[in-house]
């Protein structure tokens, strides 16, 4: 029973260490995602790139417009291109979550909404599509309502 009690407590020990280390390599790569993000997202990013791409067009007759030559511009692009598109998806993925969370508090507080919409992102396509068109159908007698009253 001893050694059995003594295994948990040692075992538990090892788990919060690894579970502290993982937090903090989370925290890391979280960090890191969320300063390329910002970095590339600036115009001067967009000028490096730019300049990087007009001194690898000038090098070329340098380097007899080489394989080589060709295959530098090519891969390091191609490896930037794969490693923006977690960029870019995570951001955008942080973006939605945040911005469904404001619009879900929002229609929480609103006396007049529907809370059902609260939990919109998690019901199939056929049932979105039902509650869009009764929001078209909404939008349309609004549309007629105001029609008639300019006319009249």
């Amino acid at each position: 029973m001893r050694a059995e009690a003594r295994y948990n407590r040692e075992h538990s020990a090892q788990e919060k260490k690894k579970g502290m280390k993982n937090a903090r390599s989370q925290a890391l790569v979280r960090a890191l995602r969320q300063w390329v993000s910002h970095i590339t997202g600036r115009s001067t990013a967009f000028a490096v790139a730019l300049a990087a791409i007009l001194i690898w067009g000038l090098s070329g007759p340098f380097f007899g417009y080489s394989d080589t030559w060709q295959l530098v511009i090519n891969t390091t692009t191609t490896i930037i291109t794969f490693l923006m598109v977690f960029v870019i998806q995570n951001t955008q993925n942080r973006d939605t979550i945040a911005m469904q969370i404001k619009l879900d508090e929002l229609i929480r507080v609103s006396k007049t909404a529907r809370n059902t919409l609260l939990d919109l992102e998690e019901l199939d396509d056929k049932t979105l599509e039902a509650l869009r068109l009764d929001y078209e159908k909404l939008a349309s007698q609004e549309r007629s309502k105001r029609k008639k009253r300019g006319r009249s």
